[in-house]
């Protein structure tokens, strides 16, 4: 492992394994809670390294032709679980690529066991609490529709927590912007 710089050691970026990876990954997968910057970080990461980016949600409901709170309504979250794994496992093979996962993709064993598994992915938890989440996401209650129930909310955060942190690399994303959630990914990726 290379001496990290002193700017680097700044960086909140903590994981049960280490955090800089052996060999730089081909593709990067960002996965947490609702307002937790993925479709924001995503973008900027793929821009830097010269990659495509790729939000699962976008690519679901261009399939279906309709909206994700719509397929929920008409076919159920256990239809919709199976057509997102689908569609994870059919993007999770390209290379030069950030790919963003819907906040309860990760409740999917399968899903997280190919993540996790996958040569030349990097799994990264952008971590954020309940309260951001809350701040974050006030005012999109029509596209999540969650967010009006608190209670299940909370719920839905203490039981996906323990799955997101089964990431390669988590990240405690609360009090960065996004330029410092970029950095942190790269020096976790080893790609800066």
């Amino acid at each position: 492992m290379t001496a990290k710089t002193e700017s680097e050691e700044d960086l909140p970026v903590h994981s049960a394994k280490e955090s800089r990876i052996a060999v730089a990954p081909r593709r990067i997968v960002l996965t947490g809670f609702m307002g937790s910057g993925k479709s924001t970080v995503g973008p900027l990461v793929a821009a830097r390294l010269g990659w495509s980016f790729t939000d699962v949600d976008d690519v679901i409901e261009a399939d279906a032709g309709t909206t994700i709170a719509e397929i929920f309504a008409r076919h159920g979250e256990a239809r919709f679980r199976e057509r997102e794994h689908a569609t994870i496992a059919r993007l999770a093979g390209g290379d030069g690529l950030v790919l963003a996962l819907g906040g309860g993709a990760i409740e999917n064993e399968a899903t997280r066991a190919l993540l996790v598994s996958s040569s030349g992915t990097l799994l990264v938890h952008l971590e954020v609490e309940l309260a951001t989440t809350l701040a974050r996401c006030g005012g999109t209650e029509h596209t999540r529709p969650i967010l009006a129930d608190q209670a299940n909310l909370a719920s839905r955060y203490v039981r996906r927590l323990p799955l997101y942190r089964e990431a390669h690399v988590s990240i405690a994303v609360d009090a960065l912007t996004p330029e410092q959630v970029v950095d942190a990914i790269l020096v976790a990726a080893g790609l800066k």
